[in-house]
């Protein structure tokens, strides 16, 4: 039978040391494709490159030794997915994997993620998509004790099928790996940031500000990604891209609109 074809992107960029990690783990279930964006896009949602030039870069590997191919793309990781399914694959991913994020991507920061909205895109066109992030902002963090459970969830998703309109948002604590738990399936908790800017002024007198904020735990359930993540657990959340709030809309048609 025919490996599965596995694409393979992120929102750190395609030298980021998660992204390897990740590709390393999937040559051993398929055959794997990257498509990465060619610089760091944290934090850039589902935007998507409209009024500029979009590039893409074959990257200079040996495929007959490494397995797969790899291309750097100017533009935010919506656009990445976009380019590799209808220019750079000769064929549709049996799956669509992202990351493994340098950071948290749990609770409503899956809405502000590169990340996940990659794997959103896939998941948009009808490809099983998983977004993976390990809680740890360093470049250099350590994502080895989370390789058996990545590999497991991917081979479960492959086996199964991921429903469609859904996509699976992973985050793994940072934690060595006789300390992690195992898996569970969460809820997204309810949570906010709680921001304010930090304004100063540059030398030609003009203000600039940097974002800064202090993350707020709104719920207190033990069925929640961060109750899972902070008890030693990887965290599993059914991610959908409907945001019709289906239970109002009976309300609404009450209105008299």
């Amino acid at each position: 039978m025919k490996k599965p074809l596995i694409l393979v992107t992120n929102d750190d960029g395609i030298t980021a040391p998660g992204l390897r990690t990740l590709v390393r783990l999937m040559k051993t279930l398929g055959d794997v494709i990257v498509v990465a964006p060619d610089s760091p896009q944290s934090g850039m949602g589902h935007a998507i490159t409209l009024d500029s030039t979009l590039y893409s870069k074959k990257m200079a590997t040996d495929t007959e030794e490494t397995g797969n191919e790899e291309y750097s793309c100017s533009g935010t990781p919506a656009d990445c997915v976009k380019l590799a399914l209808q220019e750079l694959l000769d064929r549709k991913p049996d799956i669509c994997v992202s990351g493994i994020n340098h950071g948290s991507n749990s609770s409503i920061n899956v809405i502000y993620s590169g990340t996940m909205s990659a794997a959103i895109e896939a998941g948009i066109e009808g490809i099983p998509a998983i977004g993976f992030s390990l809680c740890d902002y360093n470049w250099d963090a350590d994502f080895s004790h989370s390789d058996s459970f990545i590999t497991q969830i991917v081979t479960e998703a492959l086996a199964n099928g991921i429903p469609k309109g859904v996509v699976l948002n992973v985050n793994i604590p940072k934690l060595e790996k006789k300390q992690l738990k195992g898996i569970k399936i969460c809820r997204q908790a309810r949570a906010n940031w709680k921001e304010k800017f930090d304004k100063r002024t540059s030398p030609m007198g003009k203000d600039y500000y940097w974002l800064t904020g202090k993350f707020e735990l709104l719920d207190k359930g033990e069925d929640t990604d961060e109750w899972a993540l902070a008890n030693g657990y990887i965290s599993v959340v059914p991610t959908q891209f409907d945001l019709t709030a289906h239970h109002v809309i009976q309300e609404l048609n009450s209105w008299g609109l």
